[in-house]
Parts: structure tokens; sequence; C-alpha cells
């Protein structure tokens, strides 16, 4: 089976070896998991905020 990379659009075949799969390599992967921390990205939903009423300590 073929998928194209969510990245480049390039095919990527879906087998066990292909190791970064769906993507088609590793700079494709980083390139997607970068666009998820700068929040380009994101799941519908309700926020989950913590309120920032509310002071969390760690020891």
């Amino acid at each position: 089976m073929q998928v194209k990379c969510p990245t480049c659009k390039k095919d990527v075949l879906w087998v066990e070896a292909s190791k970064f799969r769906p993507f088609c390599c590793k700079r494709c992967q980083l390139i997607d998991l970068g666009e998820w921390a700068n929040e380009a990205h994101a799941i519908k939903g309700e926020s989950t905020e913590i309120s920032s009423s509310k002071s969390i300590y760690f020891d």
C-alpha cells in the first residue's frame, strides 16, 4: 500500500521497513513535529488549560 507523506506529499510505501511512515524521511517527520510544537496543528475540543488562579508546586 502507498500513502502520501503528510508534509511533502511524496509517495511512501506503508511497510514495516518504512522507518518514518507515514512520512518519507526524518526531515518531514521533524517538520511536522515542529508544526505541532508551534501549535500550527491542534485537535479540536474543549480547552484543558489549568486555571492561572491555582498554583502548582513541584518538589
